[in-house]
């Protein structure tokens, strides 16, 4: 247990120059900061934050309540960067407010020596970690939204203005369809794509098959009360989606959406079924 949360306590803290500064932070304030509040919220909150995530104890309970997957979330209550940047701001302000003797070479020179001084430093930090944007868990976003273009395109284009629709999406698309509209439902959510937390939802199931039996997935989709299907548009079909009644929608951006007449789906803009 012990090694477990060293060994993430390692990770999230990258390189470790990061602690370095973090501890000099630390010791800085301890022996410089004299307000109560800030010592609570810089000092004293960390260190029994620190004494509760090394307590094998304390891990022990949250590892058997939310396993251990999330237990290194419990650093992000670290002030690491606050604390960090407010030990800058001081130290540079210390400098910027010292008076060197009379005649001496930084004599009338307080303001450039701490502007040299906060480059340094912040000079330190950058060079602590690695560029975030070269790890391959990131890409470039393709819109405002940071969801796929596609989920954009499928929930505008089956939207209908001033009520909700039901949809079932494949796994790949459902945890960006609530991101972007809050009227495009789904019978299922993101639960369906953690593997540890064991959901299984028949409908999904049937929508994952390889190839689509429809004689199993219309059913199950019509028992959800799903206006639309989305598939993607290279997934083999088991059955005609006409002869079970599913009508073509449109294919938008590698994914054919059809569209089940059986459910009724009324504008309430128009007073019109579609």
């Amino acid at each position: 247990m012990r090694s477990d949360m060293i060994a993430l306590f390692q990770e999230y803290m990258g390189t470790g120059l990061i602690v370095i500064w973090y501890v000099i932070s630390l010791i800085y304030l301890w022996i410089k900061e004299k307000r109560k509040y800030m010592r609570i919220l810089f000092l004293y909150m960390p260190i029994i934050l620190l004494l509760l995530y090394f307590n094998p104890l304390f891990a022990q309970l949250v590892y058997k309540a939310a396993g251990d997957e999330i237990y290194y979330r419990i650093l992000w209550l670290l002030p690491v960067t606050v604390v960090i940047a407010y030990t800058c701001v001081c130290v540079t302000g210390q400098i910027a407010q010292t008076k060197p003797a009379q005649g001496s070479f930084f004599h009338g020179r307080t303001g450039m020596l701490a502007d040299a001084a906060a480059l340094c430093m912040a000079g330190a930090v950058a060079v602590s970690g690695s560029l975030i944007y070269s790890s391959p868990l990131f890409s470039r976003a393709e819109n405002l939204y940071h969801v796929p273009d596609s989920v954009v395109r499928i929930c505008d284009a089956i939207h209908v203005p001033g009520r909700e629709v039901m949809a079932a999406f494949p796994l790949e698309l459902v945890p960006y369809v609530r991101q972007y509209s809050a009227f495009v439902c789904m019978p299922y959510g993101r639960e369906m794509t953690v593997d540890r937390w064991n959901y299984h939802d028949p409908l999904c199931d049937a929508l994952e098959q390889d190839p689509v039996d429809l004689e199993t997935l219309v059913p199950l989709a019509r028992e959800a009360a799903c206006h639309y299907c989305i598939l993607p548009a290279g997934r083999k079909l088991s059955g005609d989606p006409q002869v079970f009644g599913w009508v073509w929608f449109g294919e938008i951006d590698g994914y054919t959406v059809y569209r089940d007449p059986a459910i009724e789906l009324w504008n309430p803009e128009t007073g019109l079924f579609q």
